[in-house]
């Protein structure tokens, strides 16, 4: 286990985190992530064809929001290639890879990784993803991106399972988000 946090492992109750760590030093997010059971909130994201997708138009699938600070950067494109490779293992599942890059920066990474199995998205139009999913930086060098976390929405728009990774250069703990879509 990468020391993710999560309702299933961990004794903290869900949302109470609102510090992470940025290579040991605390930063903090803008909120709590939704809870469980609850409905998610409705997002407008931008592709990298430049248009719009939001929340409704993945509605009667799985989605899983792999959310992270940079795509430039080795940890955030580690994790869009592990969900690249598992994702058309993954039934009636879409994996969203969402920060704040634009739309360019995840078209030219992709093309160059050959991702093809996850869709890259961008903050760029609503820029409002990290407030309502409580995932905005909010202080320290990376303030206005978006912390390292893994969502799984169920078939009717209801947050199955949520995992803030408490420390931006650590990996998500994909087995957790993989064993949560088969549950």
């Amino acid at each position: 286990m990468t020391g993710c946090i999560s309702g299933r492992q961990n004794n903290m109750e869900e949302g109470a985190m609102k510090e992470i760590k940025l290579k040991g030093n605390p930063i903090h997010i803008s909120g709590d992530l939704p809870a469980s059971g609850s409905t998610a909130p409705d997002f407008v994201l931008t592709k990298t064809d430049m248009s719009d997708v939001s929340l409704k138009d993945f509605k009667g699938g799985k989605i899983v929001l792999n959310i992270f600070p940079s795509i430039d950067t080795p940890i955030c494109a580690m994790s869009v290639r592990k969900f690249n490779g598992e994702a058309s293992k993954l039934g009636n599942t879409v994996v969203l890879c969402v920060s704040e890059d634009l739309p360019f920066a995840h078209a030219r990474f992709c093309g160059a990784e050959g991702i093809k199995n996850v869709v890259s998205v961008s903050d760029l139009r609503k820029r409002d993803f990290g407030k309502k999913y409580g995932l905005e930086i909010v202080d320290g060098p990376i303030a206005g991106l978006l912390a390292r976390a893994v969502i799984v929405i169920d078939e009717n728009g209801k947050v199955k399972y949520t995992q803030l990774v408490p420390e931006i250069a650590q990996e998500p703990d994909y087995e957790a988000v993989f064993q949560a879509l088969k549950n």
